[in-house]
């Protein structure tokens, strides 16, 4: 029973990371479009774009290929910034955070 109740607790804990992961690359883009197979393009402020799949990864789509939006309309892949999307996804950091300096030997 206590086994169970752990499973339960450490999986409602994934989903809530993956939601956070997700709503951090929703706020890096400049939009986001639905497309009809349940994936979402992101748009970033570069004008280049990453796909997330259905299941939540950074799907590597060619430069140029069409996709169909929810709303019936074509998209064109512009880029493929599947390397961003992933770092946003699997991480949860967003682009606006400022980046760790490397560290450094301590030499002056």
């Amino acid at each position: 029973m206590l086994k169970k109740m752990l499973v339960i607790g450490a999986m409602s804990a994934f989903a809530v990371l993956a939601v956070a992961a997700e709503s951090d690359a929703r706020s890096a883009a400049t939009q986001t479009i639905a497309l009809q197979d349940g994936s979402i393009v992101y748009v970033f402020k570069s004008g280049k774009m990453a796909v997330e799949g259905k299941m939540g990864k950074a799907v590597s789509t060619k430069a140029g290929t069409i996709l169909k939006a929810q709303d019936g309309s074509d998209v064109k892949m512009v880029g493929n910034e599947v390397a961003q999307l992933d770092a946003l996804l699997k991480k949860g950091m967003t682009t606006d955070q400022p980046q760790a300096e490397p560290a450094g030997n301590g030499a002056k």
